[in-house]
């Protein structure tokens, strides 16, 4: 086998390169991304932890039912913060919150154009669905490496790996429902003497909305399910006590900060879920 081995493919060395010529000459570009990315982390989580927890609690409550108009969810979330208030992981809570509003933001605000674009372009979709493939097959160690080198340690490359691995959900989901508008229905647009944008924004958009919504649901659990590998990096949140808990064989800590994540888990796919899927 050495005559296969002997004259490897700098595939390493070549990404190598590419992330160092990156890391010297656009670190102004780095920078004023992570200044943005810092700030509306900082912004949100502002907004969470500036009242007193109580008060937050019955804000979310409150929305909760508001959302949902249902007694038995109202309660669930409602026993679900309290007890977490009682564990002590409030302000782990709120960070791991604010990391996953921020990630679930800027994957729905890129990734739903792109997957109108995809929809309505199938080269383009073509060449993008390799690329998003790799992006949720990539073991997340491995971009988490150049996300820290060009970002540094805390919040913001958390939230770049948690973007790079959740997007393709609300892209795939939004992609998929805009081309399953049935040509009926833009037909009767057309005869109307609709544009293409008022295609898109009265029939196409309305149409994919269920399938839009379930990539807002996809992106919210994936972006919770990076909350412990974020914390590799020093972010802030509920994967740091996981972490501490795994290095010190704690079950307790284990326990508890993982009963936290799964509650906000189930809190949040219960307020976004589609009322199909509620019921």
């Amino acid at each position: 086998m050495e005559w296969l081995t002997g004259k490897k493919i700098p595939i390493g060395k070549g990404a190598e390169n590419v992330v160092n010529w990156l890391n010297e000459h656009t670190e102004w570009l780095f920078n004023a991304i992570s200044d943005f990315l810092s700030a509306l982390i900082g912004q949100i989580l502002w907004i969470i932890q500036a009242p007193h927890p109580l008060i937050t609690v019955a804000i979310i409550v409150a929305l909760a039912y508001a959302v949902r108009r249902k007694i038995a969810f109202t309660v669930l979330v409602a026993v679900s913060l309290l007890l977490i208030i009682n564990q002590g992981y409030w302000e782990e809570t709120t960070e791991t919150l604010a990391l996953v509003i921020a990630s679930t933001l800027v994957c729905m605000l890129i990734g739903v154009p792109v997957g109108v674009i995809a929809a309505h372009n199938q080269r383009f979709y073509a060449f993008l669905r390799p690329v998003l493939d790799l992006m949720q097959t990539l073991p997340t160690f491995v971009y988490l490496i150049p996300a820290l080198l060009l970002f540094g340690l805390g919040m913001v490359p958390g939230l770049i790996a948690t973007v790079i691995f959740a997007i393709p959900a609300p892209i795939r989901l939004t992609q998929l429902g805009v081309s399953s508008t049935p040509t009926a229905l833009l037909e009767a647009g057309r005869a109307f003497g609709a544009t293409k944008s008022q295609l898109l924004w009265k029939i196409e958009l309305p149409y994919a909305l269920p399938q839009i919504m379930a990539g807002l649901t996809q992106t919210i659990m994936l972006s919770l399910s990076m909350v412990v590998i974020a914390a590799l990096v020093a972010a802030d949140g509920l994967g740091g006590p996981v972490l501490r808990a795994l290095n010190t064989a704690n079950i307790a800590l284990g326990f508890e900060s993982g009963l936290c994540i799964v509650l906000i888990a189930i809190v949040l796919d219960r307020f976004f879920r589609s009322s199909e899927g509620g019921k």
